[in-house]
């Protein structure tokens, strides 16, 4: 990664940012402060919401840090899929007291409103998320001095985010927690995504801009692995998402390590777009016939999804999580920081010779 951005993040971690709440300032502040780069999630927060916590991690570091913001949707979905889907979840509304949601709820995430904020109160890094920002978009972020990044899934998307001018690219392999980052929601694809190691490899011969790796890391010798293999830096998100500090829903957290929880599974079943979670009850009879449909299927299970929380009932959130969810350690975020250096150290030093034999 160019030294300008790495120089901004002493440790090549990045904190994942993960939209619902769980990325809170605290968390992002921990991470920033123990070396690592914390992240801020815009997603399905008000630009004034965004702005608010901005303000938040300031007070709390003076470390730079980053923010997500997803994409604004262009795919318009099936309404009658909408509408049959709605009428198998009528069940649900009526087991949780609760309604269902509008799915005509907003598409674009108030993704303008977001971009004057961070235009008018810049930040150290930006990255989108569901796609490819214009290179206007990029070039006006460069003006105001902040790094830009935008995740991809396959080699071509990666192109497409260089083209786009951005600073570097986050390979996400198909091991990661919650959404995948695809820029286009096509369903044939389903079930065809690229392990990360591949996804690093591919995307090296693809573009020439730095490259941070994501999915199912959660140990320090996995980083050193995805920086031997050619990445720059290594964003972690599951591994985040049971610290301390972390704004996951305690059963969310519990989950991870919890012996009914034994795999994940790509689904739409919560969102209408692929993404990683804990299978239980509601993804397993729900998964099989949800649409292609975000961000209506998000607008239409969230009143489900908090009611479910309110009630204690695990199996009918929404588990986000990667492939390595069980090594999950419940410590201070700073603390994790420090372990995964550790490990990373540990694991560079075994590989050149320098290990305890």
């Amino acid at each position: 990664m160019s030294s300008a951005l790495t120089d901004l993040f002493p440790l090549p971690i990045v904190q994942a940012p993960m939209a619902g709440g769980v990325s809170v300032p605290q968390l992002a502040a921990a991470v920033c402060e123990a070396g690592g780069l914390g992240f801020l999630a815009a997603g399905y927060k008000t630009a004034d919401g965004m702005y608010q916590e901005i303000k938040q991690i300031r007070s709390l570091t003076g470390r730079p840090f980053g923010v997500n913001v997803f994409m604004p949707q262009q795919e318009y979905a099936d309404l009658a899929a909408v509408d049959v889907y709605a009428h198998q979840l009528a069940g649900e509304a009526t087991w949780y007291e609760a309604e269902l949601g509008d799915p005509d709820s907003g598409r674009d995430d108030g993704f303008e409103a977001k971009l004057v904020v961070l235009r008018d109160n810049p930040v150290p890094v930006v990255s989108f998320h569901f796609g490819v920002p214009s290179r206007e978009v990029v070039d006006t972020l460069h003006r105001v001095g902040t790094f830009v990044l935008a995740a991809a899934t396959t080699p071509d998307e990666a192109r497409a985010v260089e083209r786009a001018g951005a600073d570097g690219v986050i390979a996400q392999g198909v091991e990661a927690g919650g959404h995948q980052g695809t820029h286009r929601d096509i369903p044939e694809t389903d079930g065809s995504g690229i392990g990360l190691l591949s996804l690093i490899a591919q995307v090296r011969e693809a573009v020439s801009i730095p490259i941070v790796a994501a999915g199912g890391i959660m140990r320090g010798g996995q980083i050193a692995g995805v920086l031997a293999a050619g990445a720059s830096a290594a964003q972690l998100g599951t591994a985040f998402l049971a610290t301390h500090e972390s704004g996951a829903h305690a059963l969310h957290k519990q989950a991870l390590t919890n012996p009914l929880f034994v795999r994940t599974e790509l689904t739409r079943a919560f969102s209408g777009r692929p993404a990683r979670g804990l299978v239980n009850r509601f993804l397993r009879e729900h998964g099989p016939y949800a649409p292609a449909a975000y961000p209506e299927i998000h607008h239409l299970t969230a009143p489900l999804r908090k009611a479910a929380a309110k009630a204690g009932d695990a199996q009918g959130m929404a588990l986000w999580a990667g492939q390595g969810h069980r090594m999950a350690r419940e410590l201070p975020a700073g603390q994790l920081v420090e372990v995964l250096a550790g490990e990373l150290a540990a694991a560079r030093a075994s590989s050149t010779g320098g290990g305890v034999r």
